[in-house]
């Protein structure tokens, strides 16, 4: 346990820092799956719509510190790939 104050506010800090990067991993995850059941579904359009959605809230993330830029730049280059790939394999 923290025993001098700014050791004790430091903790406090991170508290709360956790807390709103838990959400902000959490809101990227929703927008990863969407676009992750829009390609089983096989639906372009809808998978080109979420992937727009995800791909800024994933760069947001890495602005805030959460994932690391080369992370984000994976997964959406990944994402991109698959979601273009849905078009050739039902056309």
């Amino acid at each position: 346990m923290a025993n001098t104050p700014s050791a004790k506010k430091a903790a406090r800090k991170i508290e709360r820092r956790t807390e709103v990067n838990k959400n902000r991993r959490s809101r990227v995850r929703t927008f990863l799956r969407k676009v992750e059941e829009a390609i089983a579904s096989g639906d372009k359009e809808a998978a080109q719509t979420a992937f727009r959605a995800a791909e800024p809230e994933l760069m947001r993330a890495v602005s805030k510190g959460v994932f690391h830029k080369n992370t984000a730049s994976r997964k959406i280059s990944r994402l991109s790939g698959r979601v273009k790939a849905v078009g050739a394999a039902t056309a």
